[in-house]
């Protein structure tokens, strides 16, 4: 297990290296042509070895930098006292830092040689180069934030929706770690008399009053449960919707990409059957990152290479969180048409054992077209689909009628892809669990409560309740950081972008 605050080195794996008493350093900002770009070093040499690097504006004058103040002033390689840059310093004295340790800013021009050129200097000074997030991770060994919040950084740089940053924003300030915590104090104010009893059987400590345990036991399934409820919505905050727009050839699929996407990324023609392939980009539709799939039309063909098309948009149709059919809303229903209808109620009715597909959505389009679909062939198809009435297609949402080719009705559209994505939560209003590590652990500790109270509701020995109430303590503990493994926090920081 590791023990945070420890002044001993952390080895994490034969690849990794993690050590609290050394320096590190490594870039802080991307790669490329920038106007700034910052060096970062953290540990205890860090002041050390950048005074060696960067100098006063006036060499001849004694300089010291005072801490949390920008001092500008030249760069110079300490091993021949070339000037390399001019710039910026930042001190930051331990502990109130990001890392909590001694941390140096050296803000350099932007060009790439410049920051090797600076980089080298550092680590001819004794800096090591940083690991993938190893800056968090001294953070968190500092105790600074907990592994939960160490985890919402590097959700907050990947951000790509206004949901998942508010959500990134909200871990970050500890507002799933409040929850889990307070959910392992009720687990332990269930342990704990238990344990005492076991522990000291010679004092004649009195055993727990059961109902007492069971009340302890079901606030913390309680709140295990809220946060699980919202965990799919999580998942869809930080991964993304995958959507696959589907229908049969030329009902206006790739009309409809290109209106969400509002540029031309999808070929469109009169002539049926332009797409043969997957065509997938990403859209905020609602403040939601949605993954939108553009398909080849779904119908019977002799063609080989359409044939191959048709195949992937049934892959990608499987694999989707929900389905976007489009019609045509000017023209008849048609036999295609039933058949894809059919093929996404098939999937929404999988047999036991398969997932099935989550969502559908109906879409009639070409609505700045005189319409010629009928009502009543249309409420058939949805209801007979699949064969019997009790298989029809379920809609997410009443049909939506628009017209891709002038955009009118898309925000109606996008309005409900968010609400149906997240499921109508507000995901500003409380903390979602949005990373599968989270979920398992979450599912494990309920799992283990559920035997517990099995076990007191059944009147077995309490010694077998405390294995099954430390089983969840462990598995809430894997969430903040209490009980971890060097593995685990090996795979999790070599996620994160080196520099931070």
């Amino acid at each position: 297990m590791v023990q945070r605050l420890s002044h001993q080195p952390l080895y994490m794996s034969t690849n990794m290296t993690f050590s609290t008493e050394d320096t590190i350093a490594a870039v802080a900002t991307p790669p490329g042509v920038g106007g700034v770009a910052i060096v970062r070093l953290s540990g205890p040499d860090a002041l050390a070895i950048a005074s060696a690097i960067f100098h006063g504006p006036r060499p001849e004058r004694p300089w010291a930098p005072r801490p949390r103040i920008l001092h500008f002033g030249q760069l110079r390689d300490p091993r021949d006292g070339t000037q390399i840059d001019e710039g910026l310093l930042v001190w930051m004295p331990a502990p109130h830092s990001y890392t909590g340790e001694t941390v140096v800013e050296l803000h350099t021009h932007g060009a790439p040689f410049v920051v090797r050129r600076v980089m080298e200097a550092v680590l001819s000074q004794g800096a090591r180069a940083a690991e993938a997030g190893e800056m968090t991770l001294r953070a968190f060994l500092h105790g600074r934030i907990d592994l939960a919040q160490a985890e919402a950084v590097a959700d907050l740089i990947a951000a790509t929706s206004d949901a998942a940053l508010r959500q990134a924003l909200g871990h970050l300030a500890g507002q799933l770690s409040d929850q889990v915590r307070t959910a392992r104090l009720a687990v332990l104010r269930a342990l704990t008399p238990i344990d005492a009893t076991i522990d000291f059987p010679e004092e004649e400590v009195p055993p727990p009053d059961r109902g007492d345990l069971l009340t302890s036991v079901d606030q913390a399934a309680a709140i295990i449960a809220t946060l699980l409820a919202g965990a799919e919505h999580g998942r869809v905050v930080r991964e993304g919707w995958r959507c696959a727009i589907v229908g049969r050839p030329n009902v206006g699929k790739s009309s409809l990409l290109n209106a969400l996407l509002r540029m031309d990324r999808a070929i469109v023609t009169p002539i049926a059957g332009t797409t043969r392939d997957t065509i997938e980009e990403v859209a905020l539709l609602g403040g939601v990152a949605c993954h939108l799939i553009d398909t080849a039309g779904i119908a019977p063909t002799d063609d080989t290479v359409e044939r191959i098309g048709v195949a992937r948009s049934r892959v990608a149709l499987e694999s989707a969180d929900c389905a976007l059919i489009v019609l045509d809303r000017a023209a008849e229903l048609r036999a295609e048409d039933r058949a894809v209808l059919a093929e996404v109620a098939a999937l929404q009715h999988l047999t036991e054992g398969q997932i099935p597909m989550p969502h559908a959505l109906l879409i009639l389009n070409k609505a700045d077209l005189e319409q010629s679909i009928k009502d009543a062939d249309l409420a058939a198809a949805l209801a007979l689909t699949g064969s019997t009435p009790a298989k029809g297609l379920v809609l997410a949402a009443p049909p939506i009628t628009l017209a891709a080719a002038t955009g009118a009705g898309l925000a109606d559209l996008e309005a409900v892809v968010a609400q149906v994505a997240l499921g109508g939560s507000d995901t500003g209003s409380a903390p979602l669990v949005t990373r599968a590590r989270h979920r398992d652990a979450l599912r494990r500790a309920a799992e283990a409560l559920a035997q517990t109270r099995a076990t007191l509701d059944a009147g077995m020995p309490l010694d077998l309740a405390a294995e099954d109430l430390r089983d969840a303590l462990h598995a809430l503990g894997t969430i903040t950081g209490e009980s971890i493994t060097e593995d685990l926090l090996t795979s999790i920081f070599s996620e994160f972008c080196i520099g931070k």
